[in-house]
């Protein structure tokens, strides 16, 4: 089936060729959009216009038509007339839909009332080869939807909402950062050495220093040396790669923004955090966040709680008080995924936390003194906690967050002991990091955000895919 309109479409094309019609021509168009003609009606009636887009309903009667252009901005009407268009009229026999054209006429209503623009001209822009999804049902299949992205946005204008959305966000992150006096800079993606977070990373071969190096798992501890270097507020928004499996709130690839701050702490840090992304949904004109089934008013919650006392509330371990054979113990009992035999205590109480916790904790909470052990470039709150601070909202890992460890000798300690892990994703030692620390570091505190999920939040999507332009899916073996 597909091909017998795939093989009516190339006559078509053969067609146009042999009445010397470019199916492609290089032309450029000053065209308006279907939303500005819809927000400037009154003035525009009865008015020459342009509109250029995808033409997405044909209804031939005879001597006169009327078809749909959808554009980023929506769709409009068009009617087409024999009378108006004379020879040009022919061209609708040789149009399918999914065919990109524009349209110049003037703009009335129709007799129902519909918003039309009476057809003067017709110029096909670029020839559709292959059938557009189902103009009724939309494309629906998931698999489709996210190895052809393209067609997805074509069908659903939902999924092209979002990426407007993500595009709005990232505007108001970058402006109130901004505002509030940060700089923002680049540092360097493929990286010598992996740092800046427990993760495992992606590797590659440099061929002309014949040496390994390491796609960034987050710009941490670049932007610290920049702190070393003079510059008092830092950020960057990029991407950040991570070698792990994908789920509903992880991508191997994703966007992430971090900030650090001179003569800052974790506290100071949790009261910005709560005034900054108020200041970024006020931008975006959100007052709730709906998210599965949780309708979560934006300005509630934001309370500090330990992660000891969340896990003793909801499981009755005291990790504080187990030794790492105990805790196992207790951990099997509470019948966690993917418990290793060599986690050490640190992961088992993080492994708890994500399973048991953090998806009850629906209201934005700052989850504060985590192990040390999960926070090996934190400083101290006392010998067993870190000075730091995760931000949860409905579920999900929004913010992570402490004051940053400025004491070489502790922190060449920190890096021998994750180097003395077994678990594959431990940090690795940065001497050089080290190094810049002993000219010294001023208190600082640094934050870090994961874009695509507020996107999710924002949205109401059920899944990182859907926030992502092109999220990554397992190969296709043919």
């Amino acid at each position: 089936m597909e091909e017998d309109l795939l093989r009516e479409r190339k006559i078509k094309l053969e067609k146009l060729l042999k009445k010397g019609i470019d199916p492609y021509p290089s032309k450029a168009v000053e065209a308006v959009s279907s939303a500005y003609i819809r927000d400037h009606e009154k003035k525009l009636i009865n008015k020459d216009v342009t509109v250029a887009g995808r033409l997405m309903l044909l209804r031939p009667m005879g001597k006169a038509a009327f078809g749909n252009i959808a554009d980023f901005s929506g769709s409009i009407q068009v009617f087409f007339r024999l009378d108006d268009l004379g020879k040009n009229y022919d061209l609708l026999d040789l149009l399918d839909l999914g065919d990109i054209v524009s349209v110049s006429g003037f703009v009335f209503r129709t007799k129902v009332g519909e918003l039309t623009i009476h057809a003067k001209k017709l110029t096909l822009l670029a020839k559709s080869l292959r059938p557009m999804p189902d103009k009724f049902h939309g494309l629906e299949d998931v698999e489709t939807r996210f190895r052809q992205r393209y067609l997805d946005y074509i069908a659903n204008p939902q999924s092209r909402e979002i990426l407007a959305l993500r595009a709005k966000l990232l505007a108001s992150l970058r402006k109130n950062l901004d505002e509030r006096g940060f700089l923002e800079v680049e540092t360097p993606i493929l990286q010598p050495m992996a740092g800046g977070a427990i993760a495992k990373p992606f590797s590659t071969h440099y061929n002309a220093y014949d040496t390994e190096v390491f796609l960034r798992i987050a710009p941490e501890l670049y932007l610290k040396r920049l702190i070393v270097g003079g510059f008092e507020k830092v950020y960057e928004l990029g991407r950040a790669f991570r070698n792990e499996g994908v789920d509903f709130s992880h991508n191997p690839e994703f966007t992430e923004l971090e900030f650090y701050w001179a003569y800052a702490d974790y506290q100071s840090l949790m009261e910005m955090t709560k005034d900054y992304l108020l200041d970024v949904f006020m931008d975006l004109g959100i007052k709730k966040l709906s998210f599965e089934k949780n309708e979560i008013d934006c300005k509630k919650g934001w309370k500090a709680k330990e992660m000891r006392s969340l896990i003793l509330a909801e499981t009755g371990i005291d990790f504080a008080k187990e030794p790492l054979v105990s805790l196992r113990k207790e951990a099997l009992k509470l019948n966690l995924k993917d418990l290793k035999k060599d986690w050490g205590k640190g992961k088992i109480v993080d492994e708890i936390f994500k399973e048991k916790v953090r998806p009850k904790l629906i209201e934005p909470t700052f989850v504060i003194h985590h192990p040390l052990e999960l926070s090996p470039l934190a400083k101290k709150y006392n010998k067993d906690y870190a000075q730091r601070f995760q931000l949860i909202i409905a579920g999900m890992e929004i913010v992570n967050a402490y004051t940053e460890l400025n004491d070489p000798g502790d922190q060449a300690a920190r890096f021998r002991e994750q180097a003395g892990l077994k678990e594959e994703d431990a940090m690795s030692a940065d001497a050089d990091f080290v190094k810049a620390l002993e000219y010294g570091m001023p208190p600082t505190a640094g934050w870090g955000l994961g874009v695509d999920r507020l996107v999710m939040l924002m949205s109401g999507a059920h899944s990182l895919r859907e926030v992502l332009a092109f999220p990554f899916m397992k190969p296709k073996l043919d």
